[in-house]
């Protein structure tokens, strides 16, 4: 889930400063995620996998994952951190429910990425995207 974005381009301003930040201080300007349990299937996320983004309840975007890292937080626990490569792409608005744990689509479940051009109605406002996917029109 994307916490504390509620649209694609919050997450591309956020991902930005956070580089910014990062490359400034010489560390990998690579945007990271990080969770507190390292998934199961780790050679499958990093051999073409991706992190999808989970806005208001609607799949909207997704990051190719480039590799994993372990942290440590300040609290001395050990964590994971998901490399990811600095593009989003923006994928069809498929709707998802909140969940916990690791979730792993197959190809034939993800949502279809839109593409430069954008896809048949990647015209069209985000928000009414999102309601026409809710109710199942692609």
């Amino acid at each position: 889930l994307c916490v504390g974005a509620s649209a694609v381009e919050e997450l591309e301003a956020w991902q930005r400063a956070r580089a910014a930040e990062r490359l400034a201080t010489g560390r990998d300007p690579r945007p990271r995620h990080v969770t507190r349990m390292w998934p199961k299937r780790e050679a499958e996320l990093v051999d073409g996998g991706s992190l999808y983004w989970v806005f208001k309840g609607q799949v909207l975007a997704r990051q190719r994952i480039e590799a994993l890292e372990r942290v440590e937080g300040e609290d001395g626990v050990s964590r994971c951190a998901i490399v990811l490569n600095p593009k989003i792409v923006r994928t069809e608005a498929a709707p998802r429910r909140p969940f916990q744990g690791w979730r792993y689509l197959a190809p034939d479940a993800a949502p279809a990425d839109l593409g430069e051009g954008g896809a048949p109605g990647g015209e069209l406002p985000a928000e009414l995207r999102r309601v026409l996917a809710d109710l199942g029109v692609r």
